[in-house]
């Protein structure tokens, strides 16, 4: 069954699957296509729209990624972003304006059309968010001026006899404050049905892993998060008993993860192979203090056990929980930076003999949670926080040890019973200890203690890509940390985290 669908182009914005993602809190299905995409491809029966991403090029420079001129014949509305609305601009004879230096952050447009498709039912000024180089100076034949800034004349502009719309800010990013309402009206102008949801969404993934994995064995690291955990349930659904899983002890888990993995697992009919590989990824961490190394050598032993283990199964592909967060972080996608590697992304498939299996690669966390709950996953999985695929290693700036991780097991444990407890972990989106390579003098009893400093860290977040810290109230900071010095030996002294995202990261490597 093939639903409705809008095509989005992909010109290099950071933004670009943002968009899919508020088109599904719409219910619309959105599907990412390169920018060089014909129309022959994108088109189709099921296809009501396309939108055209913003990107970090200029139209205005030899060689800037074009469009196919037949998708503007496809009979469908077309809604320009950016870089999207200057292409069409140019195109079709409007003038640009190229800019000496880039326009980023929040701006005020003035919706200066009455009649105007995209901006029906909302006020004359607000609030986007604007990032940009060239402009459009004057729109062209056909398109009317719908919103303008001081310093852009053309923000937005509406050919509505031929359904083509323009605008010069990102309507998918939070900060454009009415940009669902504008997306939604752009969708009427589709004539979408809006019945996009979870359960689609499983259809669609169960047809696409089918049609990858065929008569293949896949296997699946399951870690008890949230996203390996989705993961498994929906391979299992697509694929049953070709499918094995393997939760490997890495030696830096979370305090009794596996006993709590299992029985969440319980009622569910999915063979799971249990590994007990502590002792091999503490001694390849051991005297190892930098950063990137250690996920390179957890990523690098991760692999070598999945390795031995699908030869015993004879597994032909490997499937992994990565979501987009970590593609965008990893990889530099859409003009990103690399800030860090992950375990189950940034290079590791070339060293790999497994072909991978991503199924939840394009969703935010959110997302994956309401999968997960149409899935069946027990709640206490679905609300669990991210656990990253380091493990605690990256919460142990300096280097690994047993011990070490022994005493970060306990502290985190009594951060997150005690978040539980007040009703703040589900207000939180991330919370976990950290254990610094700082020793601090304190005094217990009448003796003096020369120990460790454990920070607190604790970030509300709607999609991972930005974060902030969480107001924590001061009473339950200060019953945390009381538990945490008490009846934890080796830590004395408790900070609590008040940095957001950016400009650090959520996790401290």
């Amino acid at each position: 069954m093939q639903h409705e669908r809008i095509a989005i182009l992909d010109y290099g914005s950071q933004y670009t699957r943002l968009i899919t993602r508020r088109l599904r809190e719409l219910g619309a299905f959105g599907l990412v296509y390169a920018s060089g995409a014909t129309a022959q491809e994108i088109g189709g029966e099921d296809l009501r729209g396309v939108i055209l991403s913003g990107g970090p090029n200029s139209v205005l420079e030899p060689g800037a990624p074009g469009i196919d001129p037949a998708i503007f014949e496809l009979g469908v509305p077309i809604l320009g972003l950016c870089y999207g609305q200057q292409l069409m601009a140019r195109d079709f004879g409007g003038q640009l304006h190229r800019a000496s230096k880039r326009e980023y952050g929040k701006a005020e447009i003035q919706v200066t059309d009455p009649d105007s498709v995209l901006f029906h039912g909302l006020e004359k000024d607000l609030v986007v968010w604007m990032s940009h180089g060239d402009h459009v100076e004057v729109a062209p034949d056909g398109f009317k001026v719908a919103a303008k800034t001081t310093g852009v004349p053309v923000a937005a502009m509406e050919d509505r006899a031929k359904r083509r719309f323009g605008i010069q800010f990102h309507p998918e990013v939070t900060h454009t404050l009415h940009g669902s309402t504008i997306l939604l009206n752009f969708l009427h102008v589709c004539g979408m049905k809006l019945d996009w949801n979870a359960g689609h969404f499983i259809e669609e993934k169960v047809a696409d892993i089918r049609r990858q994995v065929g008569d293949g064995r896949v296997v699946l690291g399951l870690s008890g998060g949230v996203d390996s955990s989705v993961a498994a349930l929906l391979l299992h659904k697509a694929i049953a008993k070709q499918l094995t899983c393997v939760f490997v002890d890495t030696g830096v888990m979370r305090k009794d993860e596996m006993l709590h993995v299992q029985e969440a697992f319980g009622p569910f009919d999915i063979n799971i192979r249990w590994i007990d590989a502590a002792d091999e990824f503490l001694d390849a961490l051991a005297g190892v203090t930098d950063p990137e190394q250690k996920r390179k050598i957890i990523g690098k032993t991760f692999i070598d056990v999945f390795e031995r283990e699908a030869k015993d199964v004879k597994a032909d592909f490997l499937a992994q929980g990565t979501l987009y967060p970590d593609v965008i972080e990893s990889s530099g996608i859409g003009g990103a930076v690399l800030v860090k590697s992950h375990h189950n992304v940034g290079g590791l498939p070339a060293i790999m003999k497994l072909q991978l299996v991503e199924p939840l690669r394009e969703l935010f966390k959110d997302e994956v949670r309401r999968v997960g709950l149409a899935l069946g996953l027990p709640d206490d999985m679905v609300w669990r926080h991210p656990f990253p695929g380091p493990g605690l290693a990256v919460r142990i700036p300096g280097c690994i040890t047993k011990e070490r991780v022994k005493i970060l097991q306990e502290a985190d444990a009594i951060f997150i019973e005690e978040l539980k407890g007040s009703g703040w972990y589900k207000l939180s989106s991330q919370a976990f200890a950290v254990l610094l390579p700082v020793l601090t003098v304190g005094i217990m009893g009448d003796e003096r203690t020369y120990e460790s400093m454990c920070a607190l860290r604790a970030v509300t977040s709607e999609d991972f890509m930005t974060a902030d810290w969480a107001r924590l109230p001061h009473e339950l900071l200060e019953k945390v940390a009381q538990r945490i010095v008490n009846e934890v030996r080796g830590i004395n002294r408790i900070v609590f985290d008040i940095t957001s995202k950016p400009p650090a990261t959520i996790e401290y490597e």
